[in-house]
């Protein structure tokens, strides 16, 4: 991670930890370094989620840009993955996306993407780091006629809709389900979306205030849901995060789905059709060991990465890879999008579903989830630094790895997005990881607390 960006673009506070002050030197730094070696103004296309302070950065982000002379296409409360798409549909040179994704409302974030649609590299983001941060090189202000100008897409929702709804191979008609937005950026697509494939469509979270993003609702919640989609005796639910690049299930008893168990069934659809690229699996360091297993048993290669969806593209790039994702619900078909997409996945899984004519749990069935115990913990920057030095917390997590043997894993890490240091713990006796867990974080919280 860098001083500024983290695994998924800059997070912070807004107005406090994210200031307007830094979106303008921020959309500054990334017009000079992305525009290096253009013979024409570059265009960024902005995109934003339904936080309060969204317009306001995004107001930010465009003065910056349009300070040094970058023309901006303003496309307005929009999904993540549909600004990474419309780059390319609407020619721009670099896309920037508002968001703080699942954190609350309070938050709010920078990602920036290239011209192909791709998160950007760590070295690009350390050079707009240091002109950020180091005052490296000042951007030449534009004068006069050279100053940028920003124009506003209208009709980008529906074309982001309309390349989901190219993507999927049959109608959804027939199938009842509830779709938690999460009063987040799906409101805006998600009915429209699955209402155009043939679905009955039964709409959670789709209210937003610029306050209740991500509130006891979407992704990271999904209570609410569960209950709905049981008592209307519904096919299934799906939740999106606030930016809605993420996505995660409820089946028709209410049970969750994530991330890991969607990759499951749709690797399985994926490889059925040819279109499981070395019939290879991209996951993380934290995708349930019970994938693991079921790719051994379903002869599919699988292959872990650092936590991100950024360094799971990262490898599928690399190797020519088509699928991927984490357990949190990043799903990404590399055939049809550069970035995790949250709908684009509900709509790929749920076009299977039809296509089997069997339950969402019966598709589910093909993989055996492992107990798996996480728990954040709160820290600061200082804390985090800490971590990383204190030899005795190494220690402490070298005897559980030990303790767990062959039966099971711990991983322990600083979140990318968040203030938390993260524990997890997997294994197949849910009581000996539950101990383990609250051990090893107990021992951290001390630790910490003392720097």
């Amino acid at each position: 991670m860098g001083r500024l960006f983290g695994t998924d673009g800059v997070r912070g506070i807004a107005n406090s930890e994210l200031t307007c002050e830094r979106a303008m030197e921020i959309g500054r730094a990334a017009a000079t370094i992305l525009s290096d070696g253009c013979r024409h103004a570059p265009t960024f296309l902005i995109g934003c989620d339904t936080r309060a302070s969204s317009d306001m950065l995004s107001a930010a982000l465009s003065a910056g840009l349009c300070s040094v002379g970058a023309n901006v296409i303003d496309v307005g409360v929009i999904a993540t993955p549909a600004v990474a798409f419309l780059i390319g549909k609407y020619k721009a040179d670099a896309g920037i996306m508002v968001s703080a994704s699942h954190n609350p409302a309070e938050f709010n974030g920078i990602k920036i993407f290239n011209g192909n649609g791709f998160k950007l590299a760590d070295m690009l983001e350390e050079r707009i780091e240091e002109i950020v941060l180091d005052k490296a090189t000042a951007p030449t202000l534009a004068q006069g006629a050279k100053v940028g100008r920003i124009t506003y897409a209208k009709n980008a929702v529906k074309d982001y809709v309309r390349h989901v709804k190219s993507t999927v191979y049959n109608s959804l008609t027939g199938l009842r389900i509830a779709v938690d937005c999460a009063n987040g950026s799906a409101s805006v697509s998600a009915k429209m979306l699955f209402e155009e494939l043939g679905a009955e469509v039964h709409m959670l979270s789709a209210t937003p205030n610029g306050e209740n993003i991500n509130k006891n609702c979407g992704s990271t919640n999904l209570e609410n849901l569960s209950k709905y989609v049981v008592q209307h005796k519904l096919d299934c639910g799906v939740a999106f995060d606030g930016d809605a690049d993420r996505c995660l299930c409820i089946d028709e008893n209410g049970n969750v789905i994530d991330g890991d168990m969607i990759m499951a069934i749709c690797s399985l659809d994926l490889m059925k059709r040819g279109k499981l690229n070395k019939n290879t699996v991209v996951g993380t360091i934290l995708t349930n060991f019970g994938f693991t297993k079921f790719c051994e048993e379903n002869g599919l290669k699988f292959i872990a990465t650092k936590v991100g969806d950024r360094y799971v593209l990262e490898e599928m790039l690399l190797e020519d890879y088509s699928f991927g994702g984490e357990q949190s619900g990043h799903i990404i078909f590399r055939d049809f999008a550069t970035t995790g997409d949250g709908q684009l996945t509900a709509a790929q899984l749920l076009s299977h579903l039809k296509s089997e004519k069997r339950t969402l749990s019966s598709l589910a069935s093909v993989m055996t989830r492992y107990p798996q115990i996480s728990v954040n913990i709160k820290t600061t920057p200082e804390g985090k630094l800490a971590f990383y030095t204190d030899r005795s917390i190494d220690e402490t997590v070298l005897a559980a790895k030990e303790k767990l043997g062959d039966n099971g894993r711990i991983v322990v890490r600083p979140s990318g997005t968040e203030p938390l240091i993260r524990v997890m713990v997997e294994g197949k006796n849910e009581k000996e990881i539950e101990e383990i867990a609250n051990s090893v974080s107990d021992f951290i919280k001390e630790k910490l607390s003392q720097k």
